[in-house]
């Protein structure tokens, strides 16, 4: 991807999280960018091919951030030491008061919102949760190799949820996040104790 297109990317990032994806206007995307409002368009065509790249950049900078934060690894106190360490990490990761964390979790949650009134957007933010659904299912199924694949994913569609829903709580100051993150831990006990359950 070009220097300039991972530019705007972010810049719209940073604008939908301010201001949320209604609040996104071209002008203040191309000055957050550094950009003319030509360029802007010329790599994304309209409002619905930017929405639509922003959201698969903030789903994969997600995935860079966690990846790169596992793979610099934890002090050893807290250094994965099985699946279920490695799937509470996975998940916690998510809820770290990190400038580009709070952003990223922003901007994801006013692309959510919007998906509701925006088909086509949608479809992409669909198909970017039964990703992450299928990512924390393997998980769960590395702890309970013996639970059936149907539970795997309806305790990983429960867990991503719910992080969604802590994420959006801890953000908007109703939850501490410390009590977002104990509430995490505690969902990954109660789910895997149910999928312990089914073995």
């Amino acid at each position: 991807m070009s220097d300039r297109r991972t530019a705007i990317l972010e810049a719209a990032a940073t604008v939908i999280a301010r201001r949320g994806v209604r609040g996104l206007r071209v002008e203040e995307l191309a000055e957050e960018a550094g950009v003319s409002k030509a360029l802007i368009y010329y790599h994304f065509e309209d409002r619905t091919g930017l929405l639509r790249r922003t959201l698969a950049f903030v789903n994969n900078r997600a995935e860079r951030y966690t990846a790169e934060q596992a793979a610099a690894g934890q002090p050893a106190a807290e250094t994965p030491a099985g699946p279920l360490s490695r799937l509470e990490q996975a998940l916690l990761l998510e809820l770290q008061d990190l400038p580009h964390v709070r952003e990223n979790s922003t901007a994801w949650g006013e692309l959510r919102a919007s998906a509701v009134f925006d088909p086509e957007l949608r479809g992409e933010l669909a198909l970017a949760s039964v990703i992450w659904v299928r990512e924390v299912a393997d998980q769960l199924g590395e702890a309970r190799p013996t639970a059936p694949e149907s539970a795997l994913t309806a305790s990983a569609e429960r867990l991503t949820a719910l992080l969604e829903g802590l994420s959006a709580r801890w953000l908007s100051g109703i939850l501490p996040l410390t009590d977002a993150r104990t509430r995490m831990r505690e969902a990954i006990g109660v789910e895997v104790a149910h999928l312990a359950g089914l073995d």
